[in-house]
Formats: structure tokens, C-alpha cells, sequence
């Protein structure tokens, strides 16, 4: 259960400092997480971004101090808007009323509770998973730089596939696989906070580095494989099961390592792959 009291925490922290900053890197640190891992499992579990669950949190506080006879510019400052038109636009667009308005008895509101990372009964749907022990491998296919801003790098990551698939660059890099884990590789070299992050379409192989295309040595770590099919909405639900269903109760930890998605033929419509979670032992 420690994981689910490191993300406890992580919201605690950040839900204190709703108004003030709030800096993610000390949540994922709180949470015993790298920045991309924690915003990635939180919209994985929440079904929002990140920063957009927090906007509304702040939102919904703005409109219970307003409520309360707070002037519109004190409660925009103390939300981090620079300006009152600012807050107003961002509080209508949650709200549907103007922060004035807001101040009216009888005004009609939204209100966004704070979440709360938790084991629910789900059902008695089993997970098929296997732990499996790899030496490093090398990688070679084509990269997309991994910027900063992790929610944009959500977005990009799919058109990113959609490019390379246009360009006609999967069959040339599948020629190149000839080791474990056969099948198209997607992954995540993300390991840290640092500016060499990126998102690869490769395969595992010994084979020369073709030009216009990069390697990558995926490290030895231990990985819970989870087999699965459908179209790419299934690989996303998929995810959220392994989040917020098996790692809490599995007696292992998210390893600060690349994450890999294997798949194993080309059909898009019910397509099989394996989601790779990299492990270690709490």
C-alpha cells in the first residue's frame, strides 16, 4: 500500500498549495516518481491531465471565496492569474457564470472534489501478466524528442506514430528486428529529469544503425508483461487497469526506467501487444 500513500501524499501536497505554486517535481519526488511517470499515471488513473484537474480544483475554491464576499481581483490573484480577465474567462469556462455573478445568491455552480487514490473492487476481471528478468537490449528505429511540458508531450506521441507511419518507415524498420521482444516497439526513455528524453518507434536488434534512424540501449530491469489486443483506446485502458488495479497490491514498485508497449502484428482494429512495466521490489 505504499504507493497509494506516496500519490496520497503527492495530492495532499499539491490540494495545500492550491493557492500558491505548486511545483510538480516535488509532487513526483512526494511520490517516489520521475515528473513524466507521476503526470503520466495520474492521467492514466484520473482520466484528466494533470493541470487541468488542478485548474478546476482551484476553481472550485475560487467559487467558494467568492461566495463568501472575496473581491474577483483578490480571489484571481491568489489563483495565479495575472489579470481579472484572465480569471474571468477561465472561471466561465468551468462555471458558466462570470466571477460577479458567482458573488449572486441562487447562482448555479460546479464544484470539482479533490480526488482521492484508493483500492476499489472492480469486479472479477483477471489480469494475465508475466514477471520477466532482461538483460539490457539495444534498440534502433526513429525518435521524437520528449519536451518539458509532459502533458504536450501526451499529444505528440500519437501523431508522432501517424508521421511515421505515412512516411512509410515501419516495414523499413521492422526488417531490422532479429532479438527479444520481437515486434514493433513503442518507447519511453524517460529516466529523469533531464533533456534526453524521447519517444522511439523501434525494434530489439544487433543490425547496423540505418541512416536517419538512432539506437538506444533499453537497461537491465525486471518487467511485468501484460498481453492484451484490441484497437489503441484498449492499450490506454489497459494502462489504467495495471495503475490502479495490479501495482498496488502486487508487492512491487514502478522502477524508475523506459516503459514499453510490444506489438505484435499490424492490425489496428484488434491489434495484440504487450504493455512492459518496469518493476522493482518494495
Amino acid at each position: 500500500m505504499d504507493w497509494l500513500k506516496r500519490m496520497n501524499e503527492a495530492l495532499a501536497y499539491m490540494e495545500d498549495n492550491l493557492a500558491g505554486n505548486i511545483s510538480i517535481e516535488k509532487a513526483a519526488q512526494l511520490a517516489c516518481s520521475s515528473q513524466y511517470h507521476f503526470q503520466r499515471m495520474f492521467s492514466y488513473i484520473i482520466g484528466v491531465p494533470l493541470s487541468e484537474y488542478l485548474r478546476r480544483r482551484r476553481l472550485t475554491i475560487a467559487a467558494f471565496d467568492l461566495q463568501n464576499g472575496d473581491k474577483v481581483i483578490d480571489v484571481a490573484i491568489r489563483y495565479g492569474y495575472e489579470s481579472p480577465t484572465s480569471f474571468n474567462r477561465a472561471f466561465q469556462a468551468v462555471h458558466g457564470v462570470s466571477p460577479s455573478t458567482a458573488q449572486k445568491p441562487d447562482t448555479a455552480l460546479k464544484a470539482y472534489p479533490r480526488v482521492n487514490f484508493q483500492i476499489t473492487i472492480q469486479g472479477v476481471t483477471e489480469m494475465d501478466y508475466r514477471i520477466v528478468k532482461k538483460e539490457a537490449f539495444r534498440i534502433v528505429g526513429v525518435r521524437d524528442p520528449l519536451i518539458a511540458d509532459v502533458e504536450e508531450s501526451f499529444k505528440r506521441v500519437p501523431v508522432f506514430w501517424q508521421e511515421v507511419m505515412q512516411r512509410g518507415t515501419i516495414p523499413q524498420i521492422l526488417e531490422l528486428a532479429n532479438a527479444e521482444p520481437m515486434g514493433l516497439l513503442g518507447i519511453c526513455t524517460c529516466e529523469g529529469e533531464n533533456e534526453d528524453n524521447y519517444y522511439f518507434i523501434a525494434v530489439s536488434t544487433d543490425k547496423p544503425v540505418p541512416e536517419n534512424m538512432f539506437e538506444y540501449i533499453v537497461p537491465e530491469n525486471t518487467w511485468a508483461v501484460f498481453p492484451g489486443a484490441g484497437d489503441a483506446l484498449s492499450v490506454q485502458k489497459l494502462q489504467k487497469r495495471i495503475f490502479s488495479e495490479w501495482l498496488p497490491t502486487s508487492g512491487y514498485e514502478w522502477a524508475n526506467a523506459p516503459d514499453v508497449e510490444v506489438y505484435l502484428d499490424n492490425d489496428p482494429v484488434n491489434m495484440k501487444y504487450e504493455v512492459w512495466l518496469p518493476i522493482i521490489k518494495k
